[in-house]
């Protein structure tokens, strides 16, 4: 386990994620990369062209992080499988992560595939912590999506079952 405050910066891609590490840079934070790490200790696998993706080594990445201290953020979409004291997981409107995704020039099976997984809410079924918690990134500012994550913190983390249902 981390030392000091550690929490995982999790979602879709086109969530916020990279964002919100931005903001919390600036407050002070140490800001990691999951996919940086993972190429800084050589944990990337091949290029698998069917996914247009590099597998991560999840058990060796987390011996890495061994002995990083906090306060500490990791963001990536897979930091949520990381032992951290807490995960924050952003969620995205899926129309307007449809749009987000577009405009980063991702190919359509690609956003086709990150809107469904926002829609089920798909991080939550691979989360086995108590201290998680979704934050809202859709049309709310980013400093205010980033305020409710500090404060989160500054409260010890508490639970919170998922909130956001998008088939509603």
């Amino acid at each position: 386990m981390l030392r000091g405050p550690s929490i995982a910066l999790s979602g879709a891609p086109g969530s916020g994620k990279s964002s919100i590490a931005k903001l919390a840079e600036e407050d002070g934070w140490r800001i990691i990369s999951v996919q940086s790490l993972a190429k800084e200790h050589g944990l990337l696998g091949p290029l698998d062209s069917e996914e247009d993706a590099r597998e991560i080594d999840i058990d060796a990445l987390r011996l890495a992080l061994g002995s990083i201290e906090g306060p500490l953020i990791i963001d990536g979409h897979l930091s949520h499988f990381l032992e951290v004291d807490a995960i924050a997981i952003l969620r995205c409107e899926p129309s307007i992560l449809q749009a987000r995704l577009q405009a980063r020039d991702y190919p359509v099976w690609k956003i086709e595939s990150n809107v469904e997984w926002e829609l089920m809410g798909g991080t939550w079924a691979e989360v086995e912590t108590k201290n998680v918690a979704e934050f809202e990134n859709t049309s709310c500012e980013i400093n205010d999506v980033w305020a409710a994550i500090r404060d989160w913190i500054s409260e010890g983390y508490p639970s919170r079952e998922p909130f956001i249902d998008w088939f509603e």
